[in-house]
C-alpha cells in the first residue's frame, strides 16, 4: 500500500515519520519548494519540527499529482485550505484520512463534508486523539480514533497504514462525533490558556475543562455525534491533552492573550496555525442557529475580538446558577 502526507507542518511531518517508523515508503507533499528540498537534503523540517531527524524512506515532493496517483492519503493540511488543496490536485486517492481539526469559515461545514464535496470519489476517515507531533515524531506511544465512513471493510483497508507499534489506532464509524471532538477542543484549549496566563489556578482550569465538555457534548448531539465517541480518544482525551500544555498551540495562544497580547499580533505573528482562533467564530454561530448554550465558546470569540480577557472572565462567572446537568450549560 502506497500511503502519502499531504501537508508538512509540524503534525503531517511526525505521522510520516510514525508512518516511516517501520520503514515504510512515506511521500510528503510541502507547499514549499525550500521546505521540500530541505526535508529530502538535510532530512530535517527545522520550520515545523526542529530538533527531529527525519527517515530516509520519506520523500518529500510540492508536486499534487504525485500525491492523486497514492492508495492511501493522510491529509494534514491546515482546516481552512483543505478544501482549496484538495481541489487542485488532479484527481484523489481511493482512501483520505482527514488529520486537520477545525470547521471551515464562511460554509460551517466538518472536514469530512468539505472532502466529500471535493473528492467525491473516496472514502474518507477522520483520524483525531490526544497527540502532541513531537511525541509522536519521537516515537512516544499515542492512541487515536479512526473514524471510518466506509465501515470494517475501509477500517481493514487502511487502518494497517497507520498502525504502528507506538501508534495505535481504535476503531469507530462515527465521523461526526471524531471530527466534533477535535474541532471544539480547539477552541476551549484557547480558554485554558488564558485561565493560565491570568493565573486563576488549577481548579479554575479544571472546572473549565469540565463544563467545556458538555458544550462539547450539547453541540455533538445536535451535530448526530454520539456521547460515546466523545467520550473516548477524540474527545475527552483529546480536551485534557490540549487544555494542559502549552505544546498546544491553541494553548499557548491563550496564555498569551491572558497576559496581556493582543489576538491581532499574535495571529500575526504565527507560522503554525492554532486552528481554534478560526473555529470559534463558525462555532458561535452554528451554536446560535441551532440554539445552543456555548458560552465558553462565545467567551473564547470575544476574546479574538479584543475583548478584556478579566472582563470576560468576570462575566462567565456572573452568569445565573443552576443544576449542573441543565441542559443549557
Amino acid at each position: 500500500m502506497k500511503t502519502g502526507v499531504l501537508g508538512a507542518g509540524a503534525w503531517g511531518t511526525a505521522l510520516a515519520q510514525m508512518v516511516a517508523s517501520d520503514g515504510s515508503d512515506v511521500l510528503l507533499w510541502a507547499r514549499e519548494a525550500a521546505l521540500m528540498q530541505e526535508i529530502n537534503s538535510s532530512r530535517t523540517n527545522s520550520t515545523y519540527l526542529p530538533g527531529a531527524a527525519l527517515a530516509p524512506s520519506i520523500r518529500a515532493t510540492d508536486d499534487l499529482a504525485e500525491m492523486a496517483g497514492l492508495d492511501t492519503l493522510l491529509v494534514v493540511t491546515p482546516a481552512q485550505h483543505m478544501g482549496g488543496v484538495l481541489e487542485a490536485m488532479p484527481g484523489h486517492p481511493r482512501d483520505l484520512i482527514l488529520c486537520s481539526k477545525g470547521i471551515e469559515a464562511g460554509s460551517g461545514r466538518l472536514m469530512n463534508q468539505v472532502a466529500r464535496d471535493t473528492a467525491p470519489g473516496s472514502e474518507i476517515a477522520v483520524l483525531s486523539g490526544p497527540t502532541f507531533a513531537h511525541e509522536v515524531a519521537g516515537g512516544l506511544p499515542a492512541a487515536v480514533t479512526l473514524a471510518c465512513s466506509g465501515g470494517k471493510a475501509q477500517w481493514k483497508r487502511i487502518s494497517p497504514a497507520i498502525a504502528r507499534q507506538a501508534f495505535r489506532p481504535y476503531y469507530s464509524d462515527d465521523v461526526t462525533g471524531a471530527e466534533i471532538g477535535g474541532a471544539v477542543k480547539n477552541v476551549l484549549a484557547i480558554a485554558c490558556g488564558v485561565v493560565d496566563g491570568l493565573q486563576l489556578g488549577q481548579n479554575a482550569r479544571a472546572a473549565l475543562i469540565a463544563r467545556g465538555y458538555a458544550e462539547m457534548l450539547r453541540f455533538g448531539e445536535e451535530k448526530g455525534a454520539r456521547a460515546e465517541t466523545l467520550t473516548g480518544l477524540c474527545g475527552l482525551g483529546d480536551l485534557v491533552l490540549t487544555c494542559s500544555s502549552t505544546s498546544s498551540r491553541n494553548f499557548s495562544l491563550g496564555k498569551a492573550l491572558g497576559e496581556g497580547q493582543s489576538a491581532q499580533d499574535l495571529m500575526a505573528d504565527r507560522r503554525t496555525v492554532a486552528e481554534g482562533a478560526h473555529t470559534a467564530p463558525v462555532l458561535v454561530e452554528l451554536a446560535a442557529r441551532h440554539g445552543i448554550a456555548m458560552p465558553i465558546v462565545t467567551a473564547v470569540y470575544d476574546l479574538l475580538r479584543g475583548d478584556d480577557p478579566r472582563e470576560v472572565v468576570q462575566g462567565l462567572l456572573a452568569r445565573p446558577l443552576k443544576a449542573e446537568q441543565e441542559a443549557a450549560g
